[in-house]
């Protein structure tokens, strides 16, 4: 029963989206009605306010480092203690990816990934963030800055030595962001997506968020 709390609250705040929360506390359009419609924050950014989209972005992070730090701190620590944490981390992102607060329609998970990730061990987030800075200095694509590094973190988990369930949730929520992003990869094989700081990056149809 404790388990299922736990899990039912990280899907509630993984819902909670930020990108519709900053657009309102800046008087902007939904962010679901214009660009990519995805409420995310590469979307918010198109809208011109840059404080929105960072708060959509630090929002989104910290939601799902929270939600796995919660049940880390206050969770029993039995012998269901790790299965417990693996399923709040893969709650509160398939929250972000299908919030109820939005007819199940949400952002790509990138950022909440990474804050879930942060939280189950902070080198394993660490270095899934130094992947996608590393990918985005050189080739100036932030899709596959994020496609490298969703394959680098199970990865990077399993030669870290993290528990086996954490591992295995690291990398279905790896398998999710790639398929989230199947409309950058079509994007990239055509030549078509937009390099970082590029003006075609404001209409871009598909976004990063």
């Amino acid at each position: 029963m404790m388990t299922l709390a736990f899990v039912v609250c990280a899907y509630l705040l993984g819902s909670v989206s930020f990108a519709v929360l900053m657009s309102k506390a800046f008087g902007l359009a939904d962010p679901r009605t214009y660009g990519s419609g995805n409420p995310g924050a590469t979307n918010v950014l198109r809208s011109g306010k840059k404080a929105a989209a960072a708060l959509t972005l630090l929002g989104d992070a910290a939601k799902g480092w929270l939600a796995v730090w919660l049940a880390q701190k206050f969770a029993p620590h039995d012998e269901n203690f790790l299965m417990l944490v693996a399923g709040v981390a893969l709650a509160v992102f398939l929250g972000h990816l299908f919030p109820i607060f939005l007819r199940f329609k949400g952002g790509k998970g990138v950022a909440t990934a990474l804050g879930v990730l942060l939280a189950l061990s902070g080198w394993l987030g660490l270095t899934t963030l130094a992947t996608w800075l590393l990918v985005a200095l050189v080739f100036r694509l932030s899709s596959l800055s994020a496609l490298v590094a969703a394959v680098g973190a199970p990865i990077y988990a399993m030669l870290l030595g993290l528990p086996l369930q954490w591992g295995l949730t690291s990398g279905i929520m790896s398998l999710l962001l790639i398929w989230r992003h199947k409309s950058n990869i079509q994007n990239l094989l055509a030549g078509k997506e937009s390099r970082i700081g590029s003006k075609k990056a404001e209409s871009q149809a598909a976004d990063n968020g």
